[in-house]
């Protein structure tokens, strides 16, 4: 299998390059920023990208970011993030955009070489590697959020308000009275954790909620 790797730290790149030359895999470009990593994928498609999460010029999500097009423009080849701590958010944002051929392991398991080699290879195959790290938090965050509470019917009120629709326009489309809106949308705020304040402000509150918009 051909594989690039993406990783500014000179040390652990020649590591990783090591194990892989050692698991069989040929070893099509070594490269330390984003911008490299999509050139050598358009010039080489290889099977697998490893790739850091943190890369030049900003250390914040330019990896995850090359990842997400790699996959988008290149689905033939896989992706495997690696990252110094969790970030599950990172994970979520790669398995959203598709759940084969990727993985999201901690930097750390390079230590194990066979471990490591293999998960390589079972991405590179069109498996899926997370780091149990990464499971348990993922889990713990889809577990706790609140929109889980939610009844199907609150879903609906709540996916109309995101779409601008007043109570009375809510009940028109849902064929029941507008108090019984105001019942649901209070039960949303409530299972939003939204305390009691202005009630237009917690309607935004309560949409950017249901759209992932994070708030202070």
């Amino acid at each position: 299998m051909r594989a690039v790797i993406a990783e500014d730290s000179l040390l652990l790149r020649i590591g990783v390059v090591k194990v892989l030359e050692a698991a069989d895999f040929e070893m099509c470009a070594q490269v330390a920023d984003a911008e490299g990593l999509l050139a050598a994928v358009e010039e080489h498609r290889p099977d697998i990208a490893v790739v850091d999460v943190r890369m030049p010029p900003g250390f914040t999500d330019e990896g995850v970011r090359a990842a997400l097009v790699i996959r988008r423009q290149y689905p033939r080849t896989a992706v495997l993030l690696l990252s110094q701590y969790v970030e599950e958010r990172y994970a979520a944002d790669l398995l959203a955009a598709n759940t084969s051929g990727v993985g999201y392991l901690l930097k750390q398991r390079v230590a194990d070489v066979e471990e490591f080699a293999e998960a390589v290879r079972r991405v590179a195959a069109g498996g899926t590697a997370l780091d149990p790290q990464v499971v348990a938090q993922l889990l713990v965050r889809r577990h706790s959020d609140p929109l889980d509470r939610l009844t199907p019917r609150e879903r609906e009120v709540l996916e109309l308000m995101a779409g601008g629709r007043s109570n009375s326009g809510i009940a028109a489309e849902l064929v029941v009275s507008e108090s019984a809106v105001a019942k649901h949308i209070n039960s949303i705020f409530t299972k939003l954790d939204l305390p009691k304040a202005d009630a237009d402000h917690r309607r935004v509150l309560a949409v950017l909620r249901f759209l992932g918009v994070a708030t202070a």
